[in-house]
């Protein structure tokens, strides 16, 4: 006898990536926890299931998310199984094999419908998930290089003010002392070392004393008032322009009823930046990591974002131009996300490990790229 179809009111579905099998012998798929409401059943009970497709017996994917493989493990309150004693406990053909390795999780809300064909050793699925397309909810930004940047180089921005100050060093000596000056003060003071005491100001002043002082100037004093001079230019939003395609894209966005959010790794300064630069208005929230206390690609300061925007990963997606901090550190939550990245712009080992459809070569392909992937029945 088989089981009914029904609605569920509410499902929940949390990935466990079980121990890899011989390839040779099966393919892992992931499994979930439900819980359902039926008028059949009990309103509230667990069922677990895991589904694994395994080459010997050869059955067809019920869905996209699942397989028939040896069947489903049910783990149901003992009242469920007297309601319905067709749906008894069927435990794994090779229960050896299955060996937890890690997880991550993902939580619907649109209606879904469940179909439970017959039990184990019967013909046809088991299990068949039917749901409507992913909507995103959520979308948020990097800025730097993704939606603004400097106007010139920083090695120009430095001699330059060095020159209003009767002081010359060149522009590429000044633009490689920054990048060393910049990755040491990041590694030894991350985050603008708010744990360490500092301000993200004090961090800054130190970054440029540190440029001038390995491009060849000695005298530190010299080169105070040129800091703090660099410090109030990169404020403005003279010293930044604005992308191409980024406020249309910013509006296209907002026309589709999408909440816009910031998380980037700036310091204080980014609101006023961005309210020169009239982008401040798209966005709901701004999330810098000095005031999350935490920098991409920290798993916390997306959470903070979701948070703030009262939305589940599985509804959040997140556009950027740092594959590490951007597109992993949004996806290792569940958010989606996409890399901004022109053509020949990513390193061969990137660019193998991202799908096409999650690159934009600019900003104007980020609307086409939503309208995909809310219409995969995946959502990937």
């Amino acid at each position: 006898m088989g089981l009914p179809t029904f609605q569920i009111e509410f499902i929940s579905l949390t990935y466990f990536l079980y121990g890899l099998l011989p390839r040779f012998t099966s393919q892992v798929r992931p499994s979930a926890t439900l819980w359902l409401h039926s008028e059949l059943w009990p309103p509230r009970f667990q069922l677990e299931a895991w589904a694994c497709l395994e080459s010997t017996l050869g059955r067809e994917a019920a869905s996209n998310l699942w397989t028939t493989g040896w069947g489903i493990c049910c783990a149901l309150g003992s009242s469920a199984v007297k309601t319905l004693p067709t749906c008894q406990q069927i435990g794994p053909t090779r229960p050896g094999k299955r060996r937890p390795l890690g997880c991550g999780g993902v939580v619907l809300s649109s209606s879904v419908f469940l179909h439970v064909g017959q039990s184990w050793g019967g013909p046809g699925p088991l299990l068949q998930i039917m749901a409507r397309r992913l909507q995103i909810r959520l979308l948020t930004w990097d800025v730097k290089d993704t939606l603004v940047r400097l106007r010139r180089p920083v090695g120009e921005e430095y001699a330059t003010k060095a020159r209003a100050h009767g002081l010359e060093v060149e522009a590429a000596a000044l633009g490689e002392a920054f990048g060393q000056a910049y990755k040491a003060q990041s590694h030894s003071f991350p985050n603008y070392g708010l744990s360490h005491g500092l301000t993200s100001r004090r961090w800054w002043l130190d970054v440029v004393l540190q440029t001038f002082h390995l491009a060849g100037v000695r005298d530190a004093q010299a080169v105070v008032p040129i800091a703090e001079q660099l410090y109030e230019d990169f404020s403005s939003p003279g010293t930044w322009k604005v992308l191409e395609g980024a406020e249309a894209t910013l509006r296209g966005c907002r026309k589709r009823g999408l909440r816009l959010a910031v998380v980037s790794n700036f310091d204080r300064r980014l609101e006023d930046i961005l309210v020169g630069l009239g982008l401040r208005e798209h966005f709901d929230f701004v999330l810098t990591s000095e005031a999350a206390g935490w920098p991409k690609p920290d798993s916390r300061i997306f959470h903070e974002a979701l948070r703030l925007a009262q939305v589940e990963p599985a509804v959040a997606a997140h556009v950027g131009d740092s594959y590490h901090c951007d597109y992993k550190g949004a996806r290792a939550i569940g958010m989606h996300s996409f890399l901004v990245a022109g053509p020949g712009h990513l390193e061969p080992a990137v660019k193998d490990s991202v799908p096409q459809e999650h690159i934009l070569p600019s900003l104007s392909h980020l609307l086409p790229a939503l309208v995909r992937l809310e219409g995969s029945p995946r959502g990937l």
